[in-house]
């Protein structure tokens, strides 16, 4: 049905040229009560928080007192928040999605570029399975600057696991490798779109990504008609193919032939 391909414009070629990146649903350790290294509370929705209005930036609020819903290293918290939800898994054997529940208005800021012009990770080696790394090894206030420099913040709500994927901003599970965050004001849920992505700039990444995916969600740093996050997968080896994607990108929108 959808045979009329149209390249996505944003300058006077019929195709230009964006960046695709991938994300993933995270499983971490977690735990219910803090401990030396599972230390980051994860916080529900403050009650003082408006939707749309700018809130406490990431380092006001993680030097803020508060509830949690529970106790992570603050590195996979870091990353459970880039990632919008996650798994977290108990000592006791149980298992929660630590789902969205609202963000506290600030820009996102990426700090990977940062970390690399500092010197702290090699160009081209900024993955983000080396960012976790870095930030693990100097876990404490040296990660702890480097973090802030993302004043995003995301609150979450605790729900049952029920071994699918998570929901995307379209109010619909996630098909691994098949879906995409995009651009709400660019794009419309539910759109087709065929992605050409090739030549990753990250070391051990992926050849290339040609495939058919569907625009089922979005995110804080998702902005501009070329620019695709593409869902991998929950766990390990979905984050360690979602960090390396980083990837020069062609977009085409699937319209149905009139």
């Amino acid at each position: 049905r959808y045979i009329s391909v149209t390249g996505v414009q944003t300058c006077a070629l019929p195709i230009c040229d964006g960046l695709l990146t991938g994300y993933f649903a995270p499983e971490y350790e977690a735990r219910r009560e803090p401990d030396e290294i599972s230390s980051a509370p994860v916080r529900p929705r403050p009650e003082d928080l408006t939707a749309g209005q700018p809130y406490l930036t990431r380092a006001e609020i993680e030097r803020t007192p508060g509830p949690a819903l529970a106790f992570m290293k603050p590195e996979d918290l870091f990353f459970l928040q880039i990632q919008g939800s996650g798994y977290l898994d108990f000592p006791d054997g149980s298992r929660s999605r630590a789902a969205y529940a609202a963000d506290n208005g600030q820009p996102f800021t990426g700090i990977a570029k940062p970390m690399a012009a500092k010197g702290m990770l090699p160009p081209g080696a900024t993955s983000g399975d080396r960012i976790r790394a870095w930030l693990a090894e100097h876990r404490g206030p040296e990660a702890q600057a480097v973090t802030d420099l993302n004043a995003r913040y995301i609150f979450f709500k605790l729900e049952p696991d029920d071994g699918g994927h998570p929901k995307g901003a379209a109010g619909v599970p996630l098909p691994e490798g098949r879906s995409g965050a995009v651009d709400p004001s660019q794009h419309d849920y539910g759109e087709p779109l065929w992605i050409v992505a090739d030549a990753g700039a990250l070391d051990g990444a992926a050849t290339g990504y040609r495939r058919l995916v569907m625009a089922l969600d979005t995110g804080g740093a998702i902005r501009g008609p070329v620019r695709v996050d593409l869902y991998i997968g929950r766990g390990e080896a979905a984050g360690t193919e979602a960090g390396r994607i980083k990837h020069p990108l062609r977009l085409y929108r699937l319209v149905p032939k009139t």
